[in-house]
């Protein structure tokens, strides 16, 4: 029986988010065909779990008691799961893993390059301002250009960690000091309004699998963290889409995981706007946690 590490944790905030995700895939994994054990990598260290009892993991060949694994099951968002790190390290060990290769997760965890990149193959996205560390801020000139209201969140950030809709100039500055909490640049981008739908899709050896389409209905300003994990919204599966519609959201969703040569599950994100998919993000270790 293989045995499959599913990793969890990681060095970001949203190490919570993937504890419940790790959980998820813990209690449901085929038990007839796998082993799953559950490996956490966060600041404390890298360490197996098992039967109760905490096994400090060899990093040189990502073992534990002269255990080794078969496959690892990345379910950290954010860094070193989403970013390309831990893909890096098990090419190098040669352990298969279910998430994309290092260069598609280092392209996509920057939301601004990877969103202008698929931009050039005619995926519609936001107009975006990029901000970095210790960058001076023009709002004048950024507002010319993305226009208000506008969002501003991490651009190496998720879970929808230090967003925030900015309704007028003077909220920008402040707007990006908490974005720049949460990652090392900022992403100014200008508002859409439309309907906020997700898609899920993924790779097996019959070829390339679209999900039914999800849409996201919250009474809050913006689909924010209490939203998205704390239940404050309602998640419409399948979304009461037209089927012209619901075909262009896939076929863009396919086209983007083609483009950037993605493997194993992966979610995008989008809002409708006059009937055409415009796309928010991709993540390619989309929460796999319960909905509240």
């Amino acid at each position: 029986m293989k045995k499959v590490a599913i990793i969890e944790g990681g060095y970001s905030h949203e190490k919570v988010i993937s504890l419940q995700s790790a959980e998820t895939v813990y209690q449901n994994i085929d038990r007839e065909k796998y082993n799953p054990i559950k490996v956490r990598i966060d600041e404390e260290g890298w360490f197996a779990y098992e039967g109760g009892v905490k096994f400090e993991i060899n990093r040189n060949d990502f073992s534990y008691n002269n255990i080794k694994f078969d496959i690892a099951f990345i379910v950290i968002h954010g860094s070193p799961g989403e970013d390309g790190k831990l893909q890096a390290y098990f090419d190098m060990l040669n352990i298969p893993y279910s998430a994309c290769s290092q260069l598609a997760a280092t392209i996509t965890f920057n939301k601004f390059v990877c969103n202008q990149y698929l931009r050039t193959f005619g995926i519609k996205v936001a107009d975006a301002v990029l901000i970095r560390q210790d960058e001076e801020i023009n709002s004048s000139e950024i507002i010319s250009k993305v226009g208000l209201p506008c969002f501003v969140k991490p651009n190496d950030g998720g879970s929808s960690f230090g967003i925030t809709k900015v309704q007028v100039e003077g909220e920008l500055e402040q707007a990006v000091e908490l974005a720049l909490e949460h990652g090392t640049q900022a992403i100014i981008e200008s508002f859409l309004e439309g309907r906020e739908v997700t898609n899920g899709i993924y790779k097996n050896k019959d070829g390339i699998v679209s999900l039914s389409i999800t849409e996201i209905v919250t009474n809050n300003d913006f689909f924010d963290f209490d939203a998205k994990y704390k239940g404050e919204s309602d998640e419409i599966t399948p979304a009461d889409l037209t089927d012209e519609i619901a075909e262009k959201v896939k076929i863009v969703t396919k086209k983007v995981y083609e483009i950037l040569d993605l493997g194993g599950i992966a979610r995008a994100d989008y809002i409708l706007k006059d009937g055409e998919p415009y796309l928010i993000e991709i993540n390619t270790v989309p929460g796999l946690s319960k909905k509240v």
